[in-house]
């Protein structure tokens, strides 16, 4: 059972989300997790006017994704920081990309789930999430989020992210925040889940997609 963690990050709070995604979805027995990042498309002279060089570098070994990574996948796990209350447009292009795969119906009965970042609190880390799963749904895939059965997302007192939707961060308007253990927590317990899920669905898979 195949889980792929697919991600973009700029300054590496997304990366350590997905590190964590990866890290739950990891202890489901039988499963092999695969980490990813989207294709950059803003040219170096860019991000080095923005700060981003040097934060990259504890991620630029992670392999560029393909799109038979996430053919090849059980469950596919998107992370992706929050810009405007949307994901990232280096993540809008790479899924802009996947027509093929929507044409095939290659997805279609696999899990996806997506985790983000935001600067602030109330920067669109639900609308960010919400507006994702209109991609999965469209190509037929099963959305699942962070239940409340991960208690930490209860907590009130103190900076904290995660929402049904997903797992979060706030990364603080100038990316001095690092994900939080609560933070980190809720993301192990989404790639847990998902992975979880994926164990029970992706053997029935094509004998459910062979009855439609």
């Amino acid at each position: 059972m195949k889980v792929l963690v697919l991600f973009y990050s700029m300054y590496g709070h997304v990366f350590r989300m997905a590190q964590a995604v990866a890290s739950g979805a990891g202890e489901v027995p039988g499963t092999e997790v695969f980490l990813r990042r989207v294709p950059e498309t803003l040219p170096m002279e860019v991000l080095e006017k923005m700060g981003a060089l040097k934060a990259r570098k504890a991620f630029e070994d992670v392999p560029v994704a393909t799109l038979s990574d996430l053919e090849e996948a059980d469950a596919i796990i998107f992370g992706t920081p929050t810009r405007f209350g949307n994901m990232a447009a280096q993540m809008r292009a790479f899924l802009d990309s996947t027509g093929g795969l929507w044409a095939r119906g290659a997805l279609v009965g696999k899990i996806g789930g997506v985790f983000t970042s935001s600067a602030t609190q109330h920067g669109g880390q639900e609308s960010t999430i919400l507006t994702f799963h209109v991609t999965l749904l469209h190509h037929g895939m099963l959305v699942a989020g962070l239940p409340y059965a991960f208690k930490g997302q209860m907590n009130n007192e103190g900076i904290v992210g995660g929402s049904p939707y997903g797992a979060s961060t706030i990364a603080g308007t100038s990316g001095e925040r690092s994900p939080g253990e609560a933070d980190l927590e809720g993301a192990r317990f989404q790639g847990k889940y998902i992975a979880s899920l994926a164990a029970i669905l992706a053997p029935k898979r094509g004998e459910i997609l062979g009855k439609l």
